[in-house]
């Protein structure tokens, strides 16, 4: 009977460790990726007893080719395929619509956005998801600010330094890592129910708790809660906002990269606008992001 006991222990020793998997990215050269992106974020400002909403509505879509792996991480090559902005007031109506694809005559916006269609950026991928380098997103900024036809010296280095953000090496890492950064250090196996924390930092910083929540030979599934700290600071608007952040992701077991993402947020704190001077201006931000890996 004790041998019976001790033969069951065992096994059920096993089955927990054999539960156990190493979550990652397991991808192939030569793989390619084409993932869709929508946004929809509604920032509300108080001022003077009016409430202002600015709701941005963003869709985009980008190609990812995986070119080559060394020593654990990926070199894929991302360009952005299609990329879609509207920008909306309750009070002003439609203040910016730009389709990348549909160049309008004398429309800055849509002549700058469509030069950055299709051109590469390299962007180094380790295993666990953290981007731990991009080359080629200055390359972007600077055809914008070609196709723009500024000649204003002082112009130019305001919308640079405004389009770096998003656009720019830094800003892309930090963007894209919301999609990519969702597994635990190499070293570490889980097993469902296992939590890990990461944190990535830029214009928003978040410090990230994932959970595995169920994983079969298919799809494995997480999920995630954030703190979140949101900290702009330009010509325009300085914002001081936290919040939380919640995350669902669907991912493809063999390769590790997502099927579906939904991110969803609420931030609130205070605006500035310099010209206001130190007039503080509550603010709130939600936000929702959803991305589909399409093929």
């Amino acid at each position: 009977m004790k041998k019976l006991f001790f033969l069951a222990s065992v096994l059920l020793c096993l089955t927990s460790i054999n539960a156990q998997t190493k979550l990652e990215y397991k991808l192939s050269v030569g793989d390619v990726f084409i993932v869709q992106q929508n946004a929809k974020q509604v920032i509300t400002q108080e001022m003077q007893g009016m409430s202002h909403e600015l709701t941005n509505d963003i869709t985009g879509e980008y190609k990812m080719k995986v070119l080559e792996k060394k020593d654990g991480a990926y070199s894929i090559e991302m360009s952005f395929t299609d990329l879609n902005m509207k920008m909306t007031s309750n009070l002003q109506g439609v203040l910016m619509d730009v389709k990348a694809k549909e160049v309008k005559e004398g429309d800055i916006q849509s002549t700058m956005f469509n030069s950055i269609l299709n051109v590469p950026v390299k962007i180094t991928l380790a295993s666990n998801g953290n981007i731990t380098n991009v080359d080629g997103g200055d390359k972007l900024v600077t055809k914008m600010m070609d196709a723009s036809g500024i000649t204003d010296a002082t112009t130019l280095a305001t919308i640079k330094t405004s389009l770096g953000k998003e656009y720019g090496t830094e800003g892309l890492a930090n963007s894209f890592k919301q999609m990519t950064y969702i597994y635990p250090n190499a070293a570490n196996k889980v097993a469902v129910g296992d939590t890990w924390e990461n944190e990535y930092s830029g214009k928003l910083n978040t410090k990230n708790k994932w959970t595995l929540d169920a994983q079969d030979a298919n799809t494995t599934t997480l999920s995630c809660t954030a703190d979140v700290v949101m900290t702009v600071k330009d010509a325009n608007a300085n914002m001081d906002l936290t919040g939380t952040q919640t995350t669902k992701v669907t991912a493809n077991a063999k390769t590790g990269f997502i099927n579906t993402m939904e991110v969803t947020g609420t931030s609130d704190g205070n605006s500035t606008i310099p010209m206001l001077g130190d007039q503080k201006i509550p603010t709130t931000i939600t936000s929702t992001i959803i991305y589909k890996t399409i093929e």
